[in-house]
């Protein structure tokens, strides 16, 4: 009962930060929080603390329980991610998101290229296959988690930390796209250049994987600008 009444104060508050409802500098206060959840003092202190851990609000003894401004936030933690693709600011998180991923992923492929090991390469190029077969009633989850698991095996095998700690993020933006579009499934030429990405980094071609990688985001961010912009 603890653990639930905690993540509800915390999913609360940190939507209502994340949508800019409590604004930076806006103070709280553990007496207002126990009223407003009917929780005790201790479980509001954790969820602060847990908001705290994510930059979301700051304390201290003479300040108290202050909302921080969004440059302050763990932007790349995925519950904040969620919190503000489900909020008014989806539209700038998820151009944010978009553009991130197309900066880092065609060079995590071009260095899984170089980098990954004979399993991995082998892995990507069985995903790239199932992600072509047909998506029966009901199997969309699992889809969905073979396109994940395509992307963040990508991002894993660059050997590269910084890029690799983006497996979370990239994750949430897959679900969260998964859940609004039309169709469960990419286009064909989408999944051709997943295998083509996967083909090129078992053959140690970076330029190949790189430049289809980069085809592929091109062809997202396409598609998000016509969701945000529609004619």
């Amino acid at each position: 009962m603890a653990r639930a009444l905690h993540s509800a104060v915390v999913d609360t508050l940190g939507r209502e930060i994340t949508s800019g409802e409590l604004r930076p500098g806006q103070a709280l206060t553990l007496e207002r929080l126990q009223h407003r959840f009917g929780v005790s003092r201790t479980v509001a202190r954790e969820g602060m603390r847990s908001l705290e851990q994510l930059q979301l609000v700051t304390s201290g003894r003479r300040v108290g329980i202050v909302v921080r401004p969004t440059v302050d936030w763990d932007v790349l933690d995925p519950r904040v991610i969620r919190w503000r693709l489900d909020g008014p600011g989806r539209r700038d998180q998820l151009r944010s998101l978009t553009e991130l991923r197309a900066a880092v992923e065609p060079l995590a492929a071009a260095s899984a290229a170089r980098r990954a090991s004979a399993d991995e390469s082998v892995r990507l190029l069985r995903i790239a296959r199932r992600l072509r077969e047909p998506v029966p009633d009901g199997g969309v989850r699992n889809h969905l988690e073979l396109d994940i698991a395509f992307h963040v095996t990508v991002l894993q095998a660059s050997r590269n930390e910084m890029f690799a700690a983006l497996t979370d993020v990239v994750a949430e933006v897959l679900r969260d796209r998964s859940t609004r579009r039309a169709t469960p499934a990419p286009p064909p030429e989408v999944l051709d250049l997943h295998e083509t990405v996967a083909v090129a980094i078992s053959e140690h071609d970076a330029p190949g994987a790189e430049l289809a990688m980069r085809r592929i985001l091109s062809r997202l961010g396409v598609a998000i600008r016509a969701e945000l912009d529609p004619v």
